[in-house]
């Protein structure tokens, strides 16, 4: 079983994931890490250096990569993952996928504490993420949507949200 949680950034995928991984023994895998492990470089490095457009290739490239193993385990990828290339037809064909919907509030309240970690809002003054983050949200919901299951995770300990996929895989 392959087990695919997808969300908007700092929706909290890879901690869930993390946390699942230990709860059911699956490997956890990020896709981010994945990618710059095999690619020897950080992410926001990729990005400044080749642009979004080849970092989406690689991204799709490595995601067809993993969903082809034959092993099982637990994949976090990136928020915009779903959305380029064929990956949420990839995702759907190939796992159980989960889409960990955050609040507009608790996406930005997240995000504003490390926005300068995200390639993506970085630049986005503070007084303009909300706004950033909810138009960004809208154009990608539609994707995230694809996912054979939505957990709400706002105002969620990270113990019901566990307990929730559990019921689900």
């Amino acid at each position: 079983m392959k087990i695919i949680l997808l969300g908007y950034m700092a929706s909290g995928k890879t901690f869930v994931a993390k946390l699942l991984s230990k709860k059911t023994g699956l490997k956890h895998i990020d896709l981010d890490e994945y990618i710059e492990e095999k690619e020897n470089l950080e992410i926001a490095k990729i990005f400044s250096k080749n642009g979004e457009i080849q970092f989406r290739l690689l991204e799709n490239f490595y995601l067809n990569a993993l969903l082809n193993r034959k092993d099982d385990f637990i994949l976090s990828v990136g928020g915009g993952t779903p959305c380029y290339a064929n990956n949420m037809e990839l995702i759907s064909e190939k796992s159980n996928s989960f889409y960990l919907k955050a609040s507009i509030d608790t996406l930005y309240d997240r995000i504003i504490k490390e926005k300068k970690k995200r390639p993506l809002v970085a630049e986005i003054p503070d007084a303009k993420l909300k706004e950033f983050i909810a138009k960004h949200l809208f154009e990608r919901s539609v994707f995230y949507n694809k996912a054979y299951h939505t957990i709400e995770v706002s105002d969620k300990s990270i113990e019901v949200i566990i307990n929730e996929i559990l019921l689900q895989i």
